[in-house]
Parts: C-alpha cells; sequence; structure tokens
C-alpha cells in the first residue's frame, strides 16, 4: 500500500542539464530566424528606397523622372530596338525606378547608331519623346539651342539628329588625371582588350557597330572624347590657362551636348575623367 491517492499523478521528473539545453538551443534558433526575417523585410524596403536616390541617365527623349516613372510599362521595346544594347531595364534595387529604361554609359553609352532614334519611335506610351506634350514643361536648360548634328549624317541631305532636349551634360570630373592635360596620347584599347562596349565607326562601317576593343587608337595627343563623339560642336580640346598661370591642353564641353555619355565610355584613364551628369542642364 502507498500513501498517494488513486486519482493523484505521480511527480513530475526534473528536467535533465541536456534537456534544458536542446531547449535553450532551439528557442535561440528560433529567435534568430525571426529577428533575421525582421530585418530582411526591413531592408527590402529600404534598400529600393535607398537606391532610388541615384539618378540613373535615361534613354534619348525620356520625360522628366516622375513623368517618366509614371508612364513608362516597363515593356522594353526601347531595349530590344537599341543598336547597341545600350539600353537596360532597371532592377528591384532602383525602388521606384524597377524596369524603368536607363543607361550605364561607362559600359555601353548611346552612340546614335540608330541614326533616327529607334527608341523613341518604339516607345508605346510616350515616355520617350521626340517632344514633350504642350502640358508638360520643359526644364530650363534641358532645351538644345539647335537640333544636334550628327557626325555620321554629315553627308546626308538632313545631317541633324530629331532630339530637342539633352539627356545630361558630359562634365570633365578629373582633369588632372586627364592624358590630354598631361600632354599625353593613347596607344592601344580603351578600357583594355576586354571591354565589350560596341560603337559605329563610320571607316569600318557604316551601319554595324564594332567592339571598341577591336579599333585601337594611336594618338600624340589624347583626344577620343572629341574625336570619338557623335554630335558635332560638343566637345573640343582647347589650350587654357589655369589659376596657377600654367598653360594646358584639356577638354572643353559645349551647348551642342547631349549627355549620350561616348566620352565617358571611350575614355581610356582607368577611371573615366570625363563624366556625364545625367538629367543635367546646360549653364552659362
Amino acid at each position: 500500500m502507498t500513501d498517494t491517492a488513486p486519482d493523484e499523478k505521480p511527480p513530475a521528473k526534473p528536467k535533465t542539464k541536456s534537456r534544458l539545453t536542446r531547449q535553450d538551443r532551439r528557442r535561440w534558433l528560433r529567435t534568430a530566424l525571426l529577428a533575421g526575417g525582421v530585418l530582411g523585410a526591413a531592408l527590402s524596403g529600404y534598400l529600393p528606397l535607398a537606391y532610388a536616390q541615384r539618378k540613373r541617365l535615361r534613354p534619348p527623349g525620356a520625360l522628366d523622372e516622375k513623368d517618366l516613372l509614371g508612364s513608362c510599362i516597363k515593356c522594353g521595346q526601347c531595349v530590344q530596338v537599341c543598336p547597341v544594347q545600350a539600353i537596360k531595364l532597371a532592377d528591384l534595387v532602383d525602388g521606384f525606378g524597377v524596369g524603368v529604361p536607363y543607361i550605364d554609359p561607362r559600359q555601353q553609352a548611346c552612340d546614335f547608331s540608330c541614326d533616327a532614334v529607334q527608341c523613341i519611335l518604339a516607345c508605346p506610351t510616350g515616355s520617350l519623346a521626340y517632344e514633350k506634350p504642350g502640358f508638360l514643361l520643359v526644364r530650363a536648360g534641358a532645351a538644345l539651342a539647335a537640333k544636334p548634328i550628327l557626325k555620321a549624317k554629315e553627308k546626308d541631305p538632313e545631317p541633324t539628329l530629331n532630339l530637342k532636349e539633352r539627356m545630361g551634360v558630359a562634365r570633365l570630373s578629373r582633369p588632372e588625371a586627364c592624358l590630354a592635360s598631361q600632354g599625353k596620347g593613347f596607344k592601344g584599347q580603351a578600357q583594355g582588350a576586354d571591354f565589350k562596349g560596341r560603337m559605329r565607326y563610320m571607316d569600318v562601317n557604316r551601319w554595324k557597330p564594332i567592339k571598341v576593343a577591336d579599333h585601337p587608337y594611336d594618338v600624340k595627343e589624347c583626344n577620343l572624347c572629341v574625336s570619338e563623339c557623335p554630335v558635332g560642336g560638343a566637345i573640343s580640346i582647347e589650350t587654357l590657362t589655369t589659376s596657377e598661370g600654367k598653360i594646358r591642353r584639356q577638354p572643353v564641353v559645349h551647348e551642342p551636348c547631349v549627355g549620350c555619355g561616348v566620352c565617358e565610355m571611350v575614355c581610356p584613364t582607368e577611371q573615366a575623367c570625363i563624366v556625364i551628369e545625367s538629367r543635367e542642364v546646360w549653364k552659362l
């Protein structure tokens, strides 16, 4: 006979140390996974917003940013018709701009090999337009003084490029590293033998762009940004006097610059000395 009542349960066995350790480990793992999920969800919302602040170089004829984002249907037609594949569609990190076309000029600039700006022709919504509708204002300095002269069409009956607003403006960002400013020439392939960027060279083929790496240079004074610029009068090498009284040669950007990015793409220094300021306007 025992003193335990028939309905009374026997006392629970004490938890062993190993059992407690397993439970603590599972509890810690659940906490870590939950914290990671919360952090991941937060970052998935934050990163697009952070990256959306970056100014992307948009294709020719693009509406102002807020109008572009509101009208572009991300169809990719502009991507398909670009002869040098300069146009890409933005990914998730671009936030509100996901799926919207952009150009990375250092990797592949718009050299207007299409002559007629086919991306504008292909756009079904007017997000890329030869001329903005009347209810959309043109920012001061964004309009070109005249239709730009396309060097490749200089001998054609109509040599102008059907473009009324610039994509951006080229800027000499590192004059001290510019080869022309140093009085140096350049021999070799712009951006090296592995560079995949393409461009139209009139002395090679009027219609078919080739790899920049397949067209090596040998110039006594580096002037690639001038010689390869597709727009007449947009950039030149000029002799200037610095604030220290030194005389040097360097690229100078002029009003016809449309911001196509060819100068940035062909700049042979490891980090381009001349870059495109996206959406920048012309300032006297």
